[in-house]
């Protein structure tokens, strides 16, 4: 890989996408962010705004020519099923066959743990676990499938980071801007089985391990132990740690002025394995107090009560 790769991102105006091309940026990568609409994406030095439609077969070879890195982001978690499978699985497999295609040489997808069958009594997953049932749900069937679709990609190297759930500050962020909203405005929303496990990760700190693996700076070589295969599709879990839901819903509804409501039920109460990426190098450096403490100070001020005003 040269000295300064040349890496597209799409979603770059996502909240992993924008993170991602940041952290890029710092490396001294050259960004081609991949937007739908002008002006939206990452005003960073480095960072050249580029809109197109990833999924267009025709509008895809003209976004990944000449670049060393592909990393995928974008998936649209709570459209209806033919969306997901629309963009997310079909789309990000038009983006990668047109990166197979340019000789682009390492592809790096910003998948999930939901991909994962995490049922009560499963325990502890790691990338060797066994993936959801058909049942499991749109989110994680179509990322699993997208998954799928990678792993039989011929050519360049591919990376598949798992997620848990992802803590940031951001408008389009599910867990510090959206779910809160939807409790502020409707307090029966504010539920969840309280002992169900919580695995999350800090937006930075994963947007780190995907730079630093679009960058070299995790290098590919021949052993999953040690860095992605080259040439192989290499599943890497990106988790920090873990909680309980209890724990999240009751730092979110105190800060709102809403009771939760605990739900009966079966829950997984294991954790995603990370020790894959730690011994990649990588080391979370947020704190899911510090994470938390940052959700309540940046909620948006149309969720907040009067009082915080």
């Amino acid at each position: 890989m040269s000295e300064q790769p040349t890496v597209v991102v799409t979603g770059a105006n996502g909240l992993v996408g924008s993170h991602v091309c940041a952290a890029l940026a710092q490396r001294g990568a050259a960004v081609r962010a991949v937007v739908r609409r002008s002006g939206t994406a990452p005003g960073v030095e480095g960072v050249t705004e580029v809109v197109g439609e990833f999924t267009d077969p025709a509008q895809a070879p003209g976004l990944v020519e000449g670049a060393d890195v592909l990393v995928t982001t974008v998936h649209p978690m709570g459209t209806d099923r033919a969306t997901q499978e629309r963009v997310g699985v079909e789309g990000t497999t038009t983006i990668a066959t047109a990166a197979r295609e340019a000789g682009v040489g390492l592809l790096v997808h910003v998948s999930t743990a939901s991909v994962y069958d995490r049922r009560a009594g499963v325990g502890d997953v790691d990338e060797s676990s066994d993936p959801v049932p058909d049942d499991a749900g749109d989110y994680p069937v179509t990322k699993r499938d997208t998954d799928a679709r990678l792993e039989v990609l011929d050519g360049p190297t591919r990376v598949l980071v798992r997620p848990p759930v992802i803590l940031g500050p951001g408008e389009s962020s599910l867990w510090n801007t959206l779910r809160p909203r939807e409790m502020a405005e409707d307090p029966a929303q504010a539920h969840a089985v309280p002992d169900l496990t919580f695995a999350w990760v800090h937006v930075a700190d994963l947007a780190r391990l995907v730079a630093d693996l679009a960058t070299g700076t995790i290098v590919v070589g021949e052993d999953a132990g040690a860095g992605p295969v080259a040439g192989r599709c290499t599943a890497v879990n990106a988790a920090a740690g873990a909680s309980t839901f209890r724990h999240y819903l009751e730092t979110v509804t105190s800060a709102l002025g809403v009771e939760p409501t605990w739900d009966d039920g079966p829950a997984w109460q294991g954790s995603v394995v990370s020790e894959r990426a730690r011994a990649w190098g990588w080391r979370p450096e947020v704190t899911l107090e510090a994470a938390l403490a940052e959700l309540v100070e940046g909620l948006p001020r149309d969720v907040r009560p009067t009082s915080a005003s």
